[in-house]
C-alpha cells in the first residue's frame, strides 16, 4: 500500500493504534509540535500526523490537552455520520511521548476553504463542515484546515482547539451566515442531542464532564434554532492567519 493511499477505516484505525511508528520529520508552519510520521505494520504502511502533549504551546484563554480533543473531533465526525475527520486516536507509547495519531490526507493543497467555496458543488459539504464547527465550538477553523482528496472528498483537519464550555467559535466559514441548517444535518444533530453509543462514551471519556454538558447544550441549541449565525461584532470571530 502506498503510504498516502486511504485504506478502509477499520484498517487505518488498527494500524495507528499498534503500527511501528517512524518520524519523517516536522510539519512547517504549526504553532504547536507537529510531525509527519509513517506507521507501519507488516506490509502496511501509512502516512500520520502526530502531535505529542508535550508538544502543546500554553495559551493564556485554553486548557491543555489538545490531542485528546483532536480524537474526540473524529469521534464526533462518525457519531454524526459525516466523515469529516480523518481517523485519529491518543497513542500513548509515541516516539516523543503520548500525543494524537491521525491519518494523513493526500490532499491537493493548492485548495483551502476559500477557493473550494468558489465551486457550488462543494457548498454542501461546507455546510456541514460549518455545522460541526458550531457543535465543536471550534476556535480555530482557518481556511487551511479545509482538504480536498483526489476523490473529492472534504475534510476537516487541526480539530484541537475546540469543545470549549465557553462561546470560542473563530472560523472562516461564514458566507452561510442566516441560512438554514439543512434538514439532514439536522435530524443528525438531534441524534446527537440524545447522546447514546460507543462514539458518544469515547468522547465521554477524552473530555471533561463541563466540556461533555457544553457539547449537549450546543447540540440543542441548534437544534432548537436551526439556522447558521452571523459574526458577532463584539467578539474575535476569524482566526488568524485566515489561512
Amino acid at each position: 500500500m502506498s503510504p498516502h493511499q486511504r485504506p478502509p477505516s477499520g484498517s487505518a484505525l488498527s494500524l495507528l493504534a499498534s503500527g511501528e511508528i517512524e518520524v519523517e520529520g516536522r510539519m512547517p508552519w504549526s504553532s504547536n509540535s507537529t510531525f509527519l510520521v509513517s506507521v507501519t505494520s507488516g506490509e502496511a504502511t501509512m502516512g500520520a500526523v502526530y502531535k505529542p502533549t508535550r508538544g502543546e504551546r500554553p495559551l493564556w484563554d485554553f486548557p491543555g490537552g489538545l490531542h485528546r480533543r483532536e480524537a474526540a473531533a473524529w469521534h464526533l465526525s462518525e457519531l454524526l455520520g459525516w466523515g469529516l475527520v480523518p481517523e485519529t486516536l491518543v497513542r500513548p507509547d509515541a516516539p516523543f511521548g503520548p500525543g494524537s495519531l491521525q491519518r494523513f490526507v493526500d490532499a491537493d493543497f493548492e485548495h483551502h476553504y476559500f477557493t473550494l467555496y468558489e465551486d457550488e458543488a462543494n457548498h454542501p459539504a461546507l455546510r456541514r463542515v460549518a455545522t460541526f464547527d458550531l457543535l465543536l465550538n471550534n476556535a480555530d477553523r482557518k481556511s487551511g484546515h479545509c482538504l480536498i482528496d483526489s476523490d473529492g472528498h472534504i475534510w476537516a483537519i487541526d480539530n484541537g482547539l475546540s469543545f470549549h464550555p465557553q462561546p470560542k467559535l473563530r472560523t472562516v466559514i461564514w458566507e452561510f451566515a442566516g441560512e438554514p441548517v439543512p434538514p439532514d444535518l439536522l435530524d443528525d444533530v438531534c441524534r446527537l442531542a440524545q447522546g447514546d453509543g460507543e462514539h458518544h462514551r469515547a468522547l465521554a471519556e477524552l473530555l471533561e464532564a463541563d466540556e461533555m454538558a457544553s457539547l449537549r447544550r450546543r447540540a440543542e441549541a441548534v437544534a432548537r434554532r436551526p439556522v447558521f449565525p452571523s459574526p458577532d461584532p463584539d467578539r474575535r470571530p476569524y482566526p488568524w492567519p485566515l489561512v
